[in-house]
């Protein structure tokens, strides 16, 4: 079988991907300060905080604040990659260093948009913040090739939740929609880094593909290890754009064409069988979002 390594052929796109992200990231530049209505600010010693002075419905707290709860673990998610990349591409870990900076503030600015605007108890915030960040995180696939497909995955994942949640915000707060859409924007261009940087290898050999299939069919948000992760997701996709269906449309569906699965052709056996796993589960998917569209319609 192929190395899991990653091909020393592609050093040279590697650092051409890297060039481009810093490029396009330096355009978008931001501070999160920027975003954040400050005039809604008051001390909670003077005006303590009551379940009822937030003005987002239930369901887009959750979301907001289940968003928050995933980037704060970026301390666990920096280390996984820079374990997982150890001896490998120099600009690969200048690209982690750049990816961590560019994701550092996210967390502040969801944090802080729930306190400005009270639609989150401070000291429930504050303790599940660091449950989280004390349960740690470690990712499931230890190999560079299989964490660049899952980091795709996970990228072009929170980039369609942004945007969708954006969508579901904007009749209740301009300022959150437009916060969210500046987040969606950092994971555009993180979620190209990795997705073109797997593309690369797949054009240079086919039978990578036997590294991407496990990713696919096995993959979950690194938010996952959150206090009533699976409750929360159930609530999001009802109410705040980002379910099964979402999923299948937004996430696999474009992966499978960008990366054009259906029409590669691998040469050893093992790489050809793992193509077949992803595309019998991107029909098994396909089926299942058939039937929840169905329900939608009733």
């Amino acid at each position: 079988m192929l190395q899991s390594q990653l091909d020393h052929r592609l050093e040279a796109k590697f650092k051409e991907l890297y060039k481009t992200h810093r490029e396009r990231a330096e355009n978008i530049d931001w501070s999160y300060h920027e975003f954040l209505p400050w005039d809604q600010g008051q001390d909670f010693k003077r005006v303590p905080y009551h379940k009822n002075q937030g003005s987002l419905p239930d369901i887009l707290k959750t979301a907001v604040e289940t968003a928050l709860l995933t980037e704060v673990n970026l301390p666990w998610f920096t280390t996984y990659l820079s374990d997982t990349f150890k001896g490998s591409f120099s600009v690969m870990h200048d690209f982690i260093h750049t990816w961590t900076a560019e994701e550092d503030q996210h967390s502040s600015l969801l944090e802080t948009y729930l306190l400005l605007t009270r639609n989150a108890d401070p000291k429930r915030l504050h303790q599940l913040r660091k449950h989280v960040v004390e349960l740690g995180w470690i990712g499931e696939f230890s190999t560079p090739l299989e964490t660049l497909a899952y980091t795709t995955l996970q990228e072009l994942a929170t980039m369609v939740f942004y945007n969708n949640l954006a969508r579901a915000a904007s009749v209740h707060d301009r300022t959150l929609a437009v916060l969210l859409r500046r987040l969606s924007k950092d994971e555009v261009l993180h979620y190209a880094f990795y997705r073109d940087a797997v593309k690369a290898h797949l054009e240079v050999d086919e039978n990578y593909i036997f590294y991407v299939a496990n990713v696919m069919i096995n993959f979950s948000m690194p938010g996952a290890v959150m206090p009533d992760f699976e409750e929360r997701m159930g609530m999001i996709a009802k109410g705040a754009g980002y379910g099964p269906v979402e999923y299948f449309d937004q996430v696999i569906e474009v992966l499978v064409e960008y990366w054009k699965i259906k029409s590669l052709r691998p040469s050893l056996p093992e790489a050809e069988e793992a193509r077949q796993r992803i595309l019998k589960h991107y029909e098994r998917l396909k089926k299942v979002c058939t039937r929840l569209r169905g329900r939608a319609v009733i």
